[in-house]
């Protein structure tokens, strides 16, 4: 194996309902086949698939790392109200205005028991089109979570594809102060999209601004 081995981060697997055709002990076998230290699982809204995915890790000797693309809230998850935030056009807020996406990963078992109340609480408190979180939860339950801008649906993202730069930077600010210094970073995607193209360059000058880390992803479905 290769001293600069690549890790997965984000990965959907059947347990991102009706947009995950991978399979969770398919997922993991090929990971340790690629002699990958660790894989994550990333499944929109939920950790249903937590222990399933944790027992194949196990049973290939590689590291879980249990994660989860949630579902965000654009105010408060108990608004049942949607958003604009440009013109209403294809780059406006995703869900139709009702979410935009975030990235998580808990980091050790505290931290992913507060994940697993993100979950619940989304699902209990936050429903709308799909379980939302909100900032009030991500500072109540953030802690040892690394988070990350997320892909293209993104509230970061959203901002820079709108043409609003200082509201994408004050975004990935509240996020950085929310999980605390290094455990916020700046995720890069290149499936040679063009979505993804356009907010590159502001992606790379943002983590700058911020001094935020960088961390390279490829979206699996």
């Amino acid at each position: 194996m290769s001293d600069k081995s690549f890790v997965h981060l984000h990965n959907h697997s059947e347990y991102s309902m009706l947009d995950g055709a991978a399979r969770i002990k398919q997922l993991v076998a090929k990971a340790a086949q690629l002699e990958m230290p660790a894989i994550a699982i990333t499944d929109h809204g939920n950790n249903h698939g937590a222990y399933e995915f944790w027992k194949q890790a196990k049973a290939h000797d590689i590291n879980p790392v249990i994660g989860i693309e949630a579902y965000l809230a654009p105010g408060s998850r108990k608004d049942k109200t949607r958003v604009r935030w440009g013109d209403g056009g294809g780059d406006d807020v995703s869900g139709g205005g009702a979410y935009s996406h975030l990235t998580m990963w808990a980091t050790n078992n505290d931290s992913m028991q507060n994940l697993f109340r993100l979950s619940s609480e989304a699902y209990l408190s936050g429903y709308y089109f799909k379980p939302r979180m909100d900032r009030e939860l991500l500072s109540k339950f953030g802690k040892g979570l690394i988070a990350t801008t997320g892909c293209p649906g993104g509230e970061v993202q959203t901002r820079l594809r709108l043409g609003q730069y200082q509201e994408a930077l004050d975004t990935a600010a509240e996020f950085r102060d929310i999980f605390g210094e290094g455990n916020y970073f700046v995720e890069v995607m290149d499936h040679g999209l063009e979505i993804e193209k356009r907010v590159r360059d502001d992606l790379l000058r943002l983590a700058k601004d911020l001094k935020l880390p960088l961390v390279g992803t490829n979206d699996l479905h």
